[in-house]
């Protein structure tokens, strides 16, 4: 791709989580340098996870930098993919976020190489021989390109350009970015990333941005507000409820994140009486990795650290909890009859374990199915929220027998309110608001409150749309 001249203005890109939530990548083409907020895989609709084989819309080696918001994949997942198609830039990110895609961003790859070894012992790929997405020699390639920076201290990314990352309070080592362009009359802009909520166990809150000239916002829960109601109560029900059906609860979650919080709350349930003292079982080797990786940064945590080194209280160690590595200990659960609680990833049922015990266990009428996390359209969690009779795994349609349930207020994302508080930190109104990471009724709501509440100009973000961004 040819470089822009000295002479054009800077533009904005928006490359995937623009009238979706997955995908996130943003372009910022300035005087020549180009720079990549972002780098996510595209999961859910298959129209979708389509655009993840095909060549991007811009040339991998021309990149200049690569800033990440967090760790999870619909932000991270495509930097293997960048690397392979000839990406040798650096990718800046916070400590924990470096600590988190080393063992995300291998695993990712191991789930690519092992669907598509499965697809071909079992023959129901469309595509012969199936092939993964990605290696993870792939992924060993992008994180040699990791650069950490702490919270809060500027730094150069161009001879021009320089970045401050912000505590964004939804996962561990979570960031809003501030990106200034230009060094004589530089133009801010900021990204908020995946705003997390106040007062939430283990992570810090979000921190506020000063000033921006260009706001990129997400808008996940932008047209809803969480229950006022403490969520526990709402888990002590489920689990007591699953125990009376005498089945298995299983609850996809995501490795990092929304399974500390999940194992935290369930402790508290335990010690106050309000649940029984049951199995859980932490069915990812990932989750188990990530024990360590929030040990390695107290930094991150907003509770003592001696309450979380005690054997326990850590949210990941506390007991009964049993953590199985090998597939062997993983395929032991499904000789499970008594009520017992399985926690695996992926937290939209898109892949990795928590397939194969859906799969076994949805046909049975005992079991409960708890959803504690955003179901994107086209995820096998969407279906099941939604209330489908069947779903569609390893080329067969699984009948759904089980009770679905879904908690939203144990969700790592601010809603619609949350994400006013936050933008009321500003000092003074940006010039433009883009809304970001949202389905369209969700985007559209908060675009409609942002424009009412605090009298801002706000669009809506379209997808592969190139904006200018005044200077």
């Amino acid at each position: 791709m040819t470089r822009l001249s000295d002479e054009a203005a800077p533009t904005l890109q928006f490359l995937g989580g623009a009238g979706t939530v997955t995908g996130s990548k943003y372009l910022i083409r300035a005087k020549g340098r180009q720079l990549l907020l972002d780098c996510g895989l595209f999961q859910g609709l298959k129209a979708l996870r389509l655009r993840n084989w095909r060549e991007p819309p811009f040339e991998p080696s021309a990149i200049d930098a690569v800033v990440l918001s967090h760790a999870h994949i619909d932000h991270s997942g495509y930097l293997p993919l960048l690397a392979r198609r000839g990406f040798r830039g650096p990718v800046y990110c916070t400590p924990a976020t470096r600590s988190l895609l080393r063992i995300m961003l291998p695993d990712a790859a191991h789930l690519q190489e092992e669907e598509a070894a499965y697809a071909n012992r079992k023959g129901y790929s469309k595509h012969h021989p199936a092939e993964p997405l990605f290696k993870r020699h792939d992924a060993r390639q992008a994180l040699n390109l990791l650069k950490p920076r702490t919270y809060g201290q500027a730094f150069k990314i161009t001879g021009h350009d320089e970045v401050v990352l912000r505590r964004a309070g939804h996962i561990l080592g979570s960031a809003s970015i501030e990106l200034r362009i230009g060094r004589r009359q530089p133009l801010t802009l900021v990204y908020s990333g995946d705003l997390g909520r106040w007062g939430r166990p283990i992570i810090r809150d979000p921190e506020f941005v000063p000033a921006a000239d260009i706001l990129v916002v997400e808008s996940t829960y932008g047209d809803r507000t969480h229950a006022a109601e403490d969520p526990s109560d709402e888990l002590a029900r489920v689990v007591n409820d699953a125990v009376k059906r005498g089945g298995v609860l299983l609850i996809p979650a995501f490795a990092v994140g929304r399974t500390q919080e999940v194992i935290w709350k369930l402790r508290e349930l335990e010690d106050a009486g309000r649940i029984p003292r049951l199995p859980v079982f932490i069915d990812s080797p990932m989750a188990t990795d990530a024990t360590e990786i929030y040990c390695q940064h107290p930094e991150e945590h907003d509770i003592d650290m001696k309450l979380l080194m005690d054997e326990h209280r850590c949210p990941l160690c506390c007991k009964p909890c049993q953590f199985t590595r090998n597939p062997e200990e993983s395929k032991a659960l499904n000789r499970l009859e008594k009520p017992a609680i399985i926690i695996a990833s992926s937290g939209m049922a898109t892949g990795g374990r928590i397939v194969h015990h859906l799969k076994q266990r949805l046909p049975d009428p005992r079991t409960t199915v708890l959803l504690v996390g955003y179901q994107a359209a086209g995820t096998r969690g969407r279906s099941l929220q939604d209330g489908a009779s069947t779903v569609r795994m390893h080329g067969q349609d699984v009948p759904v027998r089980a009770t679905v349930e879904t908690i939203h207020g144990l969700s790592a994302h601010a809603d619609r309110s949350e994400i006013l508080r936050w933008l009321r930190g500003f000092t003074k109104p940006p010039r433009q608001t883009y809304i970001v990471h949202g389905e369209p009724p969700a985007a559209e709501a908060l675009r409609d409150m942002i424009s009412a509440e605090l009298g801002w100009s706000c669009a809506l973000a379209q997808d592969l749309q190139t904006v200018r961004l005044a200077v």
